[in-house]
């Protein structure tokens, strides 16, 4: 472990974050809210901890992958932690783990919080919370890879210890350009999704705000009714536009801005993805329009908005999907553990290993048939070795073993199963609103500080696909190679 440049690189990450508080500070003096002091000693209090970091000297700049994890891992706490002071300083939250958990939601675009009457809060600490969603859904780490390319070719380990998916990759050689090249698309969605929604009525703090929680597949929303808060069409139909196309792998876009239209699909996962959202919608649309509403095209609104939020991980709400029936609930948690596509802002296990998992089981059930053909599982055109396939199988039950161990610690606060089983699905998984006590229109409030403190590092979890938290556990991870 490289001990000096794992804190290097933390430090130089929490200068990023510091900066990025900066629009917040503005929109303070817009709306002359009083809480520009807040991020001011939040700022202040970053940079004490980061210059000192920044400071160290590395005798060398080898970064291995177990360095990338490191600075990911403690990256993202450290950012959940510092991202919740403004809360507190503000009193918006005074309870420290609240405030950690509304934070941690932010920053890993999952939307679960523990707010309430959300249109009597501070503008400025809305747009904070919201913004750390569009921070978050790219990735702090590909950020800094994309304004500081010194890193140079020791940014791929860190990319790829943050990066969604299971191999990112670089679109150019230079892993700096490839950031660049990423963050210069999601910014291109952000300023047309946020023309849009003024166009379609919203005021443009509220563009803003639904914005970044669109792009970031985040959720958080500054009515307490989410969007279903606008009753507006247009405004829905964009936004269901807009997660479905977060949720789809970013690299695809750079190849139809190259000029492959058809990139989308060309890409298994990426058909396998639009396969999915196509046929829940088509279910849950005839489900709804019997025991919901009585018109198709009202039910076809209703379903295709819910079920692209949910598949995206974005988790915002137009209905109350509590009011809906066992089968249409059943296929949105499902849609829980799906998520979006390698590449993507969202979360969850992926369309890409959800397909593999298919794909090996399928190879199983041929190899009984004929035992002594050899039979390769393909994504495309490409056959995948033994290793990759046995590393998804690893995560898959990696993934399954959290999930049973959060809901374990959540069932200790003795709530029903579908609050304890869901808010673990819909933190892990990055989504946000689950059912029963924390369904579209509740919150996580009345949860134990136990049970809230567990769902903010299952964010965190399932932000990093796992991995890298759990590697931190383990002692050979800590054996010192360099200084």
């Amino acid at each position: 472990m490289n001990f000096r440049l794992v804190l290097k690189s933390i430090g130089v990450l929490l200068i990023c974050e510091a900066i990025s508080m900066l629009p917040s500070l503005i929109v303070s003096g817009i709306y002359q809210e009083h809480n520009a002091l807040s991020f001011i000693y939040t700022i202040l209090i970053i940079l004490s901890v980061a210059t000192p970091l920044i400071m160290i000297k590395t005798r060398t700049k080898n970064m291995y992958a177990r360095d990338g994890f490191a600075i990911v891992a403690f990256s993202w706490i450290l950012m959940s932690f510092f991202g919740s002071l403004p809360f507190v300083f503000s009193g918006t939250i005074p309870s420290l783990i609240d405030a950690f958990f509304e934070a941690s939601s932010g920053f890993t675009t999952t939307g679960a919080s523990i707010l309430s009457n959300l249109e009597e809060i501070p503008k400025d600490i809305l747009f904070w919370r919201s913004f750390t969603h569009w921070i978050g859904g790219m990735g702090v780490i590909v950020l800094t890879l994309a304004i500081l390319p010194s890193l140079g070719a020791r940014g791929i380990q860190m990319m790829k210890a943050e990066s969604p998916g299971i191999n990112p990759g670089k679109l150019v050689p230079k892993v700096g350009e490839t950031a660049k090249i990423l963050y210069g698309i999601y910014i291109l969605i952000t300023i047309v999704e946020i023309v849009l929604l003024v166009m379609a009525g919203l005021p443009v703090y509220d563009s803003f705000i639904h914005t970044f929680g669109t792009v970031g597949t985040g959720g958080f929303s500054n009515m307490s009714l989410s969007v279903g808060a606008y009753n507006n069409v247009y405004v829905e139909v964009i936004i269901t536009i807009f997660t479905f196309i977060c949720g789809a792998n970013f690299a695809l876009y750079y190849y139809m801005l190259k000029g492959d239209l058809k990139a989308p699909f060309k890409d298994e996962e990426f058909k396998f993805y639009f396969g999915v959202v196509v046929i829940a919608i088509s279910l849950i649309t005839l489900d709804i329009n019997t025991h919901v509403f009585h018109n198709i095209w009202e039910s076809l609104r209703y379903s295709s908005f819910q079920v692209v939020t949910i598949i995206s991980t974005t988790g915002y709400a137009t209905a109350d999907t509590e009011q809906w029936s066992m089968f249409s609930k059943i296929i949105l948690f499902s849609l829980m553990f799906i998520g979006g596509c390698t590449g993507s802002t969202g979360g969850s296990i992926k369309n890409i290993r959800i397909l593999l998992l298919f794909k090996v089981m399928k190879r199983e059930l041929l190899q009984i048939i004929h035992p002594r053909a050899v039979y390769s599982v393909r994504i495309g055109k490409k056959a995948l070795d033994e290793k990759t396939i046995a590393e998804v199988l690893g995560f898959f039950a990696m993934y399954i073993i959290v999930f049973i161990v959060g809901v374990l610690i959540v069932s200790l606060d003795n709530l029903d199963w579908s609050t304890t089983f869901s808010s673990v699905a819909a933190t892990l998984g990055n989504i946000g609103p689950g059912f029963g006590i924390v369904g579209s229109l509740g919150n996580y409030a009345s949860l134990s500080d136990l049970s809230k403190l567990t769902l903010s590092i299952l964010m965190i979890i399932g932000r990093l696909e796992i991995y890298p938290i759990l590697l931190l556990g383990i002692p050979s991870f800590w054996k010192r190679v360099s200084i």
